[in-house]
């Protein structure tokens, strides 16, 4: 069995692994019901319950932020600086989830086409769907075939759809370099990471490096600092890219009777990590493949093969579940759709602006957030926990609200609450996002009780030296005591 590791310098952990996809509820599932719970508190302990929670001495030193409201009545259960501005970590994927159900709709796909002028050039057009892997190639490889093309002189990859930096500037070089900070352009395959493998060999030699795509061999120079230890020891491995980008260091160990190590890195260039693979499948259809390019073409074309992404339900379902990066990222470029192009405007602002109008439109104040990224990545993004009711309970009053409870983790059961709160009162009903940064842990959604109705909250913590899971552990302490609720 293979084994999967983060680079070493990822040091945030965002709940994200590339290439796993885990099963969400439907847009039809129910929503939960409470089990049966023998312990019960009255609103009016509520305060002193949670308080006596944050004031720990272990967490003196953490800034918290809290806002528990019931859904429909919006009566105030608990408030702790609600109007502050919090690092929100991957909370902001709530906001930008919400906003583009709202404008995009539920049914909403993006598509990836493949065009050809009177000369027989071929262009292939990215829009930014994170979703396309080798699957989708292959699918557009077999619709070239069948047009009878066996040949193509000249490939242009226009990437002109979605403008701007491929990442933000605000993101840390630990992200950046991380295969949950990869680039977003307007071409996005296989998440835009590729990985290799390494593995022990006899004890005092280097570790073996094995590609799982040998066209990304290429592309680097690898410095090789590794060494296979003794049976049993305990193993570290650190890989790194310089700043120039064509540079990858390896160094640890890892013992000799080990597992192989699976390493996920971004691309650096999505355009070129395109075409390369394009190439590969291409060929496997027996397609020859002449010149590539980047470039746009001319708009007397004809349209010949496309693909689309699934259904923006199911990209909701693993941006939120999962915690997913470059899907939040994608689906913030994919708010612009439709929006006047303007010159020397990057696609994402566009989508930021459609993304606050949006919200606005949902009965969230302007003023209780500021975002410069739709992923949550970047630490300039500032919201307060009011924001984030209001979205939640806004997106609650619409006809998509199922499409948008489904794709949060379930307390217990999926996503990244899946080993989280099992065995307590909340397993099963609370549906919530997660979010994670160095210094800063926050959960937000819903609670579905048995003997209380149902309530909407946000708890983010930040300035914080503790380790993340003890921080969590207290928030998780203070979601069961919601799901204890009942009129006294």
């Amino acid at each position: 069995m293979t084994k999967k590791i983060s680079i070493a310098l990822m040091l945030l952990f965002l709940g994200i692994h590339i290439g796993v996809t885990q099963q969400v509820s439907s847009a039809q599932t129910p929503t939960p019901v409470a089990p049966k719970t023998t312990k019960s508190i009255c609103p009016t302990q509520l305060r002193a319950s949670v308080d006596a929670v944050i004031n720990r001495p272990l967490l003196s030193r953490a800034r918290w932020g809290i806002l528990v409201e019931t859904l429909t009545s919006r009566q105030s259960l608990y408030s702790r600086d609600a109007q502050k501005y919090f690092t929100p970590a991957s909370n902001a994927k709530l906001l930008t989830t919400a906003a583009a159900l709202q404008h995009l709709g539920a049914n909403f796909r993006i598509r990836t086409s493949i065009y050809q002028d009177a000369q027989g050039i071929l262009r292939v057009v990215g829009r930014g769907d994170p979703s396309l892997s080798d699957t989708q190639l292959r699918t557009l490889a077999k619709q070239l075939q069948q047009k009878g093309i066996t040949q193509i002189k000249q490939l242009i990859a226009d990437d002109s759809y979605i403008q701007g930096e491929i990442v933000n500037p605000t993101w840390e070089w630990e992200d950046v370099q991380s295969d949950y900070g990869a680039p977003i352009s307007s071409f996005i395959l296989n998440e835009n990471a590729f990985s290799l493998k390494l593995s022990p060999q006899a004890v005092g030699k280097p570790l073996q490096i094995s590609w799982t795509d040998i066209n990304e061999a290429k592309q680097w120079r690898i410095v090789n600092q590794s060494i296979t230890i003794e049976k049993n020891q305990p193993s570290y491995i650190g890989v790194s890219r310089d700043l120039s980008g064509t540079v990858l260091q390896i160094k640890g160990n890892l013992a000799a009777n080990t597992e192989p190590y699976l390493v996920t890195l971004p691309v650096v260039d999505p355009n070129y990590y395109f075409l390369r693979r394009f190439r590969t499948i291409l060929a496997t259809e027996k397609i020859i493949l002449g010149q590539t390019f980047v470039g746009t073409g001319n708009n007397n074309q004809q349209e010949i093969a496309f693909v689309e992404s699934p259904l923006l339900s199911k990209l909701l379902a693993e941006t939120n579940a999962n915690s997913n990066n470059l899907y939040a990222e994608a689906l913030l470029r994919a708010l612009a759709v439709n929006q006047p192009k303007v010159k020397n405007k990057n696609t994402d602002d566009i989508g930021l602006e459609v993304l606050k109008a949006s919200l606005t439109k949902l009965g969230v104040d302007p003023a209780n957030y500021v975002l410069v990224d739709g992923s949550g990545l970047s630490r300039r993004n500032l919201v307060a926990p009011e924001a984030l009711v209001q979205t939640l309970r806004g997106i609650a009053k619409t006809p998509v609200a199922s499409v948008y409870r489904a794709s949060l983790p379930v307390a217990g059961k999926n996503g990244t609450l899946k080993d989280r709160f099992q065995g307590t009162s909340a397993e099963g009903i609370v549906q919530a996002k997660t979010g994670t940064l160095t210094g800063a842990v926050s959960l937000s959604g819903y609670v579905n009780g048995l003997n209380y109705e149902p309530l909407v909250f946000s708890i983010m913590v930040n300035q914080n030296e503790q380790p993340a899971s003890v921080v969590r552990q207290a928030i998780d302490e203070i979601v069961v005591l919601l799901t204890q609720l009942q009129r006294c």
